[in-house]
């Protein structure tokens, strides 16, 4: 099996005739996911590469084609509305990519999403990918192979860099999760764990996260109480010095609270295996 999504995925992609809207289309198509249809207002009745059928607005979308997933990519202006019209529609799970989209307008999106009992995964993520099966966003699926091992990640080039050791150590993904590191996203890393959890063919976990508020401890506490299949972590930004923005919005470290020291220390009093650099993960998951 897989976490949210599958071969049943039916994706559609708002922003699909734009720049990399189109290029991630084609890569997602090529690599097996059915892209059902487009979202671009204004040139509804197209079609994509003369094959994916283009619509003005997502309910249109959903209602012609049945499409249960969509993803992103619009410009940071446009992102919260394109995330509630496609809950408003009824789409189950949306995935958004698009960077920059402004924390004031999060507010707002994700109370909306939960009373429509959909499933966001980001802003800011680099999506996710369930190997052999479909993707959905910007990871790469040469990297990726099947196996039992679920990840989940705040950092997307970090992603990258532990699965392409990963599947060269011959240790396939059941699904690979990007969460994406903005103060205020969908889902989180509680979420991932339990889903992986009850997946029978997830078998450990690999937990990437990063400097910057408390999800980590509180994932690492769930670990403890929750899971009964072994995790192991690595936190992003140990060398980073207090009070410096790294990269993502989230990564900030606030007062004394935030830091790797204190992130590592919850993942190794709560069960989470700890690795000190990416690529001791692979060492680590071989104990298991």
């Amino acid at each position: 099996m897989s976490i949210f999504i599958d071969n049943g995925t039916r994706l559609l992609v708002q922003g699909i005739t734009g720049r990399d809207g189109s290029f991630h289309t084609r890569q997602m198509i090529e690599y097996g996911t059915q892209v059902v249809g487009g979202v671009t207002p204004g040139k509804g009745g197209q079609k994509f590469d003369g094959a994916v059928p283009i619509f003005n607005t997502v309910a249109d979308a959903v209602n012609e084609t049945g499409a249960n997933a969509t993803v992103i990519y619009v410009p940071p202006m446009f992102a919260a509305d394109a995330i509630m019209e496609a809950a408003d529609a009824g789409v189950s799970f949306i995935v958004c990519i698009t960077e920059g989209v402004p924390v004031l307008d999060m507010t707002r999106v994700y109370p909306f999403v939960k009373e429509k009992a959909a499933r966001l995964l980001g802003p800011n993520c680099p999506g996710l990918i369930s190997p052999g099966k479909s993707k959905v966003g910007i990871i790469p699926g040469n990297i990726c192979t099947p196996g039992p091992i679920g990840l989940v990640s705040r950092s997307g080039t970090l992603t990258y860099e532990v699965v392409f050791q990963m599947t060269r150590a011959s240790m396939g993904q059941t699904t690979c999760v990007g969460i994406g590191g903005d103060p205020i996203n969908g889902t989180n890393f509680i979420d991932c764990l339990a889903a992986f959890e009850a997946d029978p063919d997830t078998e450990a976990v690999v937990m990437i996260g990063e400097i910057g508020g408390t999800e980590e401890q509180e994932a690492a506490e769930f670990v403890k109480e929750k899971m009964t299949k072994r995790v192991v972590g690595f936190i992003a930004g140990q060398t980073a010095p207090p009070g410096r923005r790294m990269g993502h919005a989230g990564a900030i470290i606030s007062g004394s609270a935030g830091t790797a020291a204190e992130k590592m220390q919850a993942f190794e009093e709560n069960g989470v295996g700890v690795a000190k650099r990416p690529i001791d993960i692979v060492q680590l998951l071989s104990s298991v």
